[in-house]
């Protein structure tokens, strides 16, 4: 939720109330701090909408699923993962380069 949604929300629920939103009030009512020419801008701007009294729910199937960005740990755990089936077969093929050396050794 804006912070513009959160301000006409109060005024709206003040309107109804039968009380006139003024920026005072709705300062008050705020959960964060804001400008006052903001508040004032968003006043001027308001228009009593008796239904809008919280804010609207986004349809989710519409918003595309946001990946979670994993942590320094996490990647390099996954990294050390993918990394052991490569170190086992590079100590095999030494170990098969080795064998070589010897049979090719005895050979001569």
């Amino acid at each position: 939720m804006t912070i513009s949604d959160e301000i006409s929300i109060i005024a709206n629920k003040l309107a109804n109330e039968g009380k006139t939103p003024s920026v005072a009030l709705i300062k008050s009512q705020l959960s964060q701090t804001t400008p006052l020419p903001k508040i004032i801008a968003v006043l001027k701007n308001w228009q009593h909408e008796p239904t809008f009294i919280q804010a609207k729910q986004h349809d989710k199937t519409i918003k595309a699923p946001t990946k979670q960005v994993p942590d320094d740990e996490t990647v390099a755990l996954l990294i050390n993962k993918a990394l052991i089936p490569l170190q086992q077969e590079v100590e095999q093929l030494k170990q098969q380069v080795k064998q070589l050396l010897e049979i090719q050794q005895t050979k001569k």
